[in-house]
């Protein structure tokens, strides 16, 4: 069972050209604390009671068999029952609760959700679209789909097994495109096969047979001939007709079996000249590469993808870029990847490192007239110098040193380096690293670091022109029409012309700013603006802080340079007290934790003296050229010590830049529970489906670890808006929860104690209870943006979390169901749209992308569901990615404008820039809480008084360990009220 925190945290990946500026501040991370997580709760007591409605409740219900009835009246100083939620969510029922509704801000009752929540796909479904968008003005784009004609003929499927089994793909690949050259004629009908490398071959027909066994025969790299056995068996026919219906919207089922068929064709044929494949894209020298540095180097391809739409089949193209290991002798990568001399012996930490970063690579080993090709199962403990093996039965053994040297006469330079080991522990094959090269080809699956992030940003970053013709390039280079499997066999044909779009630029919101009259509200331009002689809508109140100078700067210089910001503060309007609590506090970055630690005992025995009952409200931190700190300064800060902080990075210190002042200003704002600006519509109650009535918008999203990271925990996160109607607070909660696992498990969940009954629990519920407390209203519409999700999860995830949702709501009182929205948001395409005149200042912004607030709802839309393109912002560098909202279950009953345009104007009350930001802040929000929770996991394992586990960078779980879910650390009560997390 894993356990639940609440927290906030730094950005993870790009959000594309709407990201606010990094140059400001490294403001995210921390560390975990020691001991159990306790889910949040709140126990039914007399002092921890929680009005809801007009009910008081706690969390707690005793069990039916022995609780007295819920509605009984209660005694002073008692808490009424909580209703007991049943265990199948068909027959979930509470028991009955005396309520009294809260009145609600408008006279008209909301839309009535469901009366049960949804247990299967045939209860809740998503909403059909009933009409398109007007709002806006109207323009056309192009978009890099490419309409697909169908042919005639049905794919049939026939299932592939090769014995003895094959693990690579592209092995697979080879051994089916010779068994297809040797049995075309004879026994396959002289069909073409389309094939997926794992289990599944396609035919434009049936084949001669039902099933079939082939033999192939393939050579080895070590020279010799391997057999293989391949059973093809017949397995289903895919009905084009279905298709058709499906793509005409006179059908709602889609059948994606069918197009995945289709689309393993259209791969198959551009596989050509010894391109790489993986997932769905496509690599290749051909398209260029280059260095990234340590050993890794970048290769350029495109992403191909089928995909239905209002206009037919679309094949997705959109270039696309990997990490390879560049092709070299292991002693090389090495030295490189490490960055040091290997005359030197490698640390345990860093032989650690390698073995992370060689294993399940490809290596050969090469002489005059042989080469054969091995498996890094991992690197040897003893160096090579010390390692011996069996030479016959009699238990006579060897030296790999002396065996090198005898038989091939090869003098090792690094005998005191460790070895590779290939083949089994129980039969293991040792290999000195100075005879072995890295394949070609292979992808480098783990992170990239920070140099070689700004290598492959630099070297495959598009502008818009530069991109849509290296598309229209790939589409000429891979001869769809031309290739006998696309077009005689299976009867396709693709368009090699852009998708021309109409689309519509939605008008930007009014922002309001502190004061009244024309000068306190702005009107953006090009989805940005400037806070230029204005104040904050809301300014915070800095009574007590400190400063904690980790840098090698000098006193007078942070000084200064802190002077400068609390100046800009007062300036923006944030109540701030000159004069720090205690002197600046000088500390080595060794003793980090141990510093905080001291500052917060000195600023609380000042306090007791200067302002009893108050604590320390903002710690500005200057960070130290080493890297990894951050997440530990994080950790103890937020879970330990209870202290809001702002760190700062030491490159700053000395340049006393007012743009960087104020950009750190906005951020210490709403840390310290200020807001910077709203929006003019929801101030003066004019912002539709928000203020009529008491709404709460959530964003919720799961981050999963970095690749190679095989156990660590994914983490869940969860923001919700605390301020309605102006929606710009969000407090947010996380989890851990099993490796890779998406759907949200704590959302809701109960447990049954023997002496409390049921005790309700839960991200959800904590959060409706928490906007009840801050606004006075419990919801009576939600608004939930889901970040994250695939479209092959969007039924899983989609019943799972609207059950939790619903059983969140009850837990809380009887018949209380909100109608809800579920949106789902979506970054991770490749769908970019382009507009029609380059360089044109009307229709493009600075960065030659289509301009910001550019929707699109049809043609490359879903052909019977609700959803849309949104380009919420303007590009800063490369082209432009639109975020994608699907919206999988609607109660509220949004018009298409109406969702358009509320989605497109909370993209501007992201509090940390004067920008429009590319993702809904909700989603926003939650990833950044998630990566905030992980960092403070990080930074447990990173401690002063610890050691780092030896599992790799960052001491965290790898695949030679399974980890159980650690629990993330409890977030303090002085914090975890405020966005913190930004």
């Amino acid at each position: 069972m894993s356990g639940r925190g609440r927290g906030g945290g730094g950005r993870g990946r790009g959000r594309g050209g709407g990201q606010p500026s990094q140059s400001h501040s490294q403001d995210a991370g921390g560390r975990g604390n020691a001991g159990p997580r306790v889910p949040p709760q709140t126990v039914a007591s007399s002092s921890t009671v929680t009005q809801f409605g007009n009910l008081s409740i706690g969390s707690s219900a005793p069990s039916p068999s022995t609780a007295p009835a819920a509605a009984r009246a209660t005694a002073a100083g008692t808490v009424p029952q909580q209703p007991v939620m049943q265990q199948n969510p068909v027959q979930t029922t509470p028991a009955p609760v005396v309520s009294a509704q809260q009145p609600i801000a408008k006279s008209a009752q909301p839309p009535q959700a469901s009366s049960v929540a949804p247990t299967s796909s045939r209860i809740i479904k998503a909403p059909p679209r009933t009409g398109y968008g007007t709002l806006g003005r109207k323009c056309v784009i192009r978009a890099n789909h490419f309409l697909v004609d169908l042919g005639e003929k049905d794919p049939y499927q026939y299932d592939v097994t090769i014995t003895p089994e094959v693990i690579s793909k592209t092995r697979s690949r080879e051994i089916l495109k010779l068994l297809s050259e040797l049995y075309k004629q004879s026994h396959l009908g002289n069909m073409l096969l389309a094939y997926d490398g794992k289990k599944s071959a396609f035919a434009a027909g049936p084949l001669p047979f039902e099933s079939k066994e082939f033999v192939v025969k393939l050579n080895e790299s070590n020279g010799r001939e391997k057999e293989f056995k391949v059973n093809i068996k017949f397995v289903s026919r895919k009905d084009l007709h279905h298709l058709r219906q499906f793509l005409s919207g006179r059908q709602h089922d889609n059948p994606q079996e069918t197009i995945q068929a289709l689309d393993v064709v259209l791969r198959e044929a551009a596989s050509i000249n010894d391109r790489q494949i993986i997932g769905r894209s496509l690599f290749s020298a051909e398209f260029g590469k280059g260095v990234l540095g340590d050993g890794i180097e970048y290769w350029k391809g495109f992403y191909q993808s089928l995909r239905p739409t209002q206009m037919g089949l679309s094949l997705n193209i959109d270039m696309s870029a990997r990490a390879f290991y560049e092709t070299k002798l292991v002693t090389e990568f090495v030295g490189e990847f490490l960055g040091k001399d290997l005359m030197r012996p490698l640390s345990d930490q860093e032989r650690i490192k390698v073995k992370r970063a060689l294993k399940g690579v490809r290596v050969e080993v090469r002489r005059a007239d042989y080469m054969r090709r091995y498996k890094v199962q991992a690197l040897t403990v003893q160096p090579t110098n010390q390692l011996t093996f069996p030479v016959d039965d009699t238990g006579k053994t060897m030296s790999v040193v002396q065996y090198f040297r005898e038989k091939y006469n090869i003098h090792l330079r690094y005998p005191h380096l460790p070895a590779i080991q290939a083949g089994s522990d129980a039969k293991p094959t040792y290999l000195p690293m100075e005879i072995c090269r890295i394949a070609g080809g292979q992808r480098y699956a783990l992170k990239l670091n920070e140099k070689q992030v700004t290598n492959f940003l630099r070297a495959t970053c598009q502008r818009p022109l530069d991109r849509e013709t290296s598309i229209k390039n790939t589409m000429v280079s891979n001869k769809y029409n031309a290739n006998p499997l696309v077009s005689q066999a299976f009867g396709l044909a693709v368009k090699e012309q852009l998708t021309m779009i109409d689309a519509r630029v939605l008008p930007p919101p009014h922002l309001k700013y502190h004061g009244t009259g024309a000068g306190s509200e702005i009107n953006p331009s090009v989805g940005q603006w400037n806070m230029m002689n204005l104040k904050m809508i809301n300014g915070g109140t800095v009574n007590y802080w400190a400063i904690a100078n980790f840098s090698r700067h000098r006193e007078d210089a942070v000084g200064r340079f802190i002077h400068g910001l609390v100046t800009m503060c007062q300036n923006r309007g944030i109540v701030f007290n000159p004069q720090p609590l205690i002197p600046m506090y000088n500390s080595a970055p060794n003793y980090i934790e141990k510093a905080l630690v001291e500052i917060h005992t000195q600023c609380t025995a000042q306090l007791q003296k200067v302002a009893p009952g108050n604590s320390l409200q903002l710690l500005f931190v200057i960070l130290p050229d080493a890297k990894g700190t951050y997440p530990r300064i994080k950790r103890v800060c937020e879970t330990e010590l209870g202290i809001i902080s702002q760190c700062c990075q030491p490159k700053n210190v000395m340049k006393l830049s007012n743009q960087y002042f104020e950009n750190v200003a906005m951020k210490i704002n709403v840390k310290v529970g200020g807001r910077n600006s709203v929006l003019a519509a929801a101030l003066a109650n004019r912002l539709p489906y928000i203020t009529e009535r008491p709404t709460i918008i959530f964003g919720a999203d799961v981050t999963h670890p970095s690749p190679g990271e095989d156990s660590s925990p994914s983490i869940a996160a969860v923001v919700a808006s605390m301020d309605w109607p102006q929606v710009t607070k969000y407090k947010a909660l996380v989890s851990a929860q099993p490796h890779r696992q998406e759907i949200i498990e704590d959302l809701y969940s109960t447990t049954t104690d023997a002496r409390r009954g049921v005790i309700h629990t839960g991200l959800i519920r904590e959060l409706l209870i928490s906007f009840k407390k801050s606004t006075g209203h419990k919801p009576h519409r939600i608004i939930f943006y889901r970040d994250g999700v695939s479209e092959g999860q969007f039924n899983e995830v989609l019943m799972s979390e609207m059950d939790k949702i619903r059983k969140a709501c009850m837990s809380l009182e009887e018949g209380y169901m909100p109608p809800v929205t579920f949106i789902v948001v979506q970054k991770r395409h490749h769908t970019r749209f382009f507009p029609m005149k380059h360089g044109d200042k009307a229709s493009t912004d600075r960065s030659g992308n289509i301009l910001p607030g550019t929707v699109v709802d049809t043609k490359i839309c879903h052909p019977t569901e609700v959803d849309f393109y949104l380009c919420s912002h303007a590009g800063i560098q490369g082209t432009s990615r639109p975020t994608h909202y699907h919206v999988l279950y609607d109660e509220n009953k949004f018009t298409p404008d109406g969702l358009q345009n509320l989605t497109n104007c909370l993209c501007y009350t992201y509090q940390r820039c004067t920008r429009s930001v590319s993702i809904v802040p909700p989603a926003y929000y939650a990833h950044l809480a998630a990566f905030r929770a992980r960092y403070y996991m990080e930074g447990a394992e990173l401690s002063d008084s610890g050691s780092s586990h030896g599992g790799g960078a960052g001491g965290r779980a790898t695949r030679d360990r399974v980890a159980e879910v650690r629990p993330v650390p409890v977030i303090h009560e002085n914090v975890k009220s405020v966005m913190f997390y930004c």
